[in-house]
């Protein structure tokens, strides 16, 4: 099977970088994207595993020299897809599995128009906030701004190839696989419409 380029999206609190993780540990044929962020490492990351921690000065040297595939800034740093990451994982006939936001799904797909986009979703509004409040590390107007941030990504559903519930990790994990492996259909538009659908007005009903 040819290399190709796998954007796993998602709302905050959804689970996505379990679920990237859970791939990788478990198929030798994909490769994990580490991305380049200006943020500081926060306790126990290390770069090159969690991110590259690099400057802005050289992410702008990046950006200038082309060499990101994806780039955005995010609450005041800077975060992107380095473009050697593809080829590395090309090089090595493995596909790349990138855990990246909805603009940066965007780009890549337009960079590379034969990547795969999976969107993952929450399998209800009160598991996505128990997800969200067990963190413990936001408060609510941060909260509040993190749900009015995944209601502009739910308008983008359709953009995508494939939506995937995440109910139980190792049912989103083998959904996934089926998708890399060409046995599951795409995503309809009334499915994805339905989904969305019933994502916001739960939301709208529980958080106002």
């Amino acid at each position: 099977m040819k290399s190709f380029a796998i954007a796993l999206c998602a709302p905050s609190g959804t689970g996505k970088t379990t679920v990237a993780r859970g791939l990788v540990a478990k198929r030798d044929d994909l490769v994990f994207s580490v991305s380049a962020t200006t943020r500081p490492p926060r306790p126990g990351e290390r770069s090159g595993v969690d991110y590259h921690f690099i400057s802005r000065d050289e992410f702008q040297s990046m950006i200038d020299d082309g060499e990101l595939l994806e780039w955005a800034e995010v609450h005041g740093e800077l975060y992107g897809t380095p473009r050697a990451n593809l080829d590395a994982a090309e090089q090595s006939r493995r596909k790349l599995l990138m855990d990246i936001d909805v603009q940066g799904a965007r780009q890549v797909a337009q960079a590379r128009p034969d990547t795969v986009t999976v969107f993952l979703l929450p399998p209800s509004t009160e598991a996505w906030l128990e997800r969200l409040r067990e963190r413990g590390s936001e408060s609510d107007e941060q909260l509040q701004r993190r749900l009015e941030t995944a209601k502009g990504e739910l308008l983008a559903l359709e953009e995508f190839d494939y939506a995937v519930v995440n109910e139980r990790l190792e049912d989103a994990i083998s959904a996934v696989e089926a998708i890399i492996e060409g046995k599951r259909q795409r995503s309809s538009h009334a499915e994805m419409e339905a989904l969305r659908r019933k994502i916001l007005e739960d939301l709208s009903a529980t958080w106002p």
